[in-house]
This record gives structure tokens, C-alpha cells and sequence, in this order.
């Protein structure tokens, strides 16, 4: 069967709508995956374990904090720089306070600069991988234990980084299905 005149422009406009609207659907997973993959925009790489191999070489980390525009709470790294051992595991802290009179949930948004370095900047474990829900008043600490990859002396352009910042952003996200809110009280059902 071969579509002529009127049929034919129709398939094709529906052709490129699909394909337009597929392209769309999967380009956030695909960006998503290249800058895990090559460290673009200051994307972390995640580990269960630190490194095996440790070197001499040292390397500052500084840490920064920021809360996006309608966000309540306060938010701030407990310490503001460390230096480290390439490959070496740290750990920081940040803390953050709720001092409305209301439960407010949060995620974390993260980056790491310069851009060439982050690949090369593995979170172990972090408060960023799960939703943060403060009730009214609470103050929490929250770890994050990373490493920086030894490979990073290889790289051309990540080798020449003696100071990697960390950036966290916080922002408000509404309270998950398993909290309920009665009162002033704030309770998770699990």
C-alpha cells in the first residue's frame, strides 16, 4: 500500500510528532547518563566502598551551601573546606533547621566544580540520595563520606585541580504519603 497526496503528508507529520515527542521523553534519562558517564556539569560518580589506593598527593575540598528561592530552612556546611589525600575517604557534615511551624520536606541538588574534576569526586554515601523531612523547630546533621579518585593525576585538564567544591541545593518538594499531618504533629505511618 503506498500513501500518496494528502495521506502521505499526514504519516508524515505524524511521524515526526511521535519521533519529536520520543526524543523529548528520552532526553532527560540520556543527559542523565552522559554527564554520569563523563563527569559534564560537575556530576558525581557513586561507590558502595572508598578506594583501595591512596597517594600522597593532597587535595582541597571546599564545601557551599544553598537553599533555592522559596525554600524555609537554613542550611550550611558545618566545616567550610578540608584537605585531603587523593583516594582518601572524607567525611563532612552539613546541617540544616526548620524554623517554621510546619513539617517541610527537602532534596538536595548537587554539582561539583571545576566541571573536569567531577567525575573523579565519588560520594560513598549521602543525605542527597534520599528526601530530608524536618519538623517544625528540628535541626539535623547530615554526612556525606566521598573520595576523590586517584585517576584524577591522569586526567589532562582534572589533574591540574589542587580545590574541588562540593555545592549542595536545597529545595522543597511536597511531604511524602507516608507522613501524616495532624496538629502541630508530624508522623511517618512505617
Amino acid at each position: 500500500m503506498t500513501l500518496t497526496g494528502t495521506n502521505k503528508t499526514l504519516a508524515q507529520t505524524l511521524g515526526v510528532v511521535l519521533m519529536m515527542g520520543s526524543l523529548a521523553w528520552a532526553s532527560v534519562p540520556l543527559y542523565d547518563m552522559f554527564c554520569r558517564v563523563t563527569g559534564f556539569g560537575g556530576v558525581t560518580t557513586v561507590s558502595d566502598t572508598g578506594s583501595e589506593v591512596v597517594l600522597a598527593q593532597t587535595i582541597k575540598v571546599r564545601f557551599d551551601a544553598s537553599l533555592s528561592r522559596d525554600m524555609p530552612w537554613e542550611f550550611k556546611p558545618v566545616e567550610r573546606e578540608m584537605e585531603i589525600k587523593i583516594g582518601e575517604t572524607g567525611l563532612a557534615f552539613y546541617e540544616a533547621y526548620n524554623p517554621t511551624d510546619r513539617p517541610i520536606a527537602g532534596s538536595a541538588s548537587y554539582n561539583v566544580a571545576p566541571f573536569s574534576a567531577g567525575s573523579y569526586f565519588v560520594k560513598i554515601d549521602c543525605f542527597c540520595f534520599e528526601e530530608q523531612v524536618l519538623a517544625p523547630g528540628e535541626r539535623i546533621s547530615m554526612p556525606v563520606s566521598f573520595y576523590v579518585d586517584p585517576e584524577i593525576v591522569d586526567d589532562r585538564e582534572a589533574k591540574f585541580a589542587n580545590r574541588i567544591t562540593l555545592s549542595y541545593t536545597f529545595y522543597e518538594i511536597e511531604l511524602p504519603e507516608d507522613y501524616v499531618v495532624a496538629g502541630n504533629e508530624t508522623t511517618k505511618l512505617n
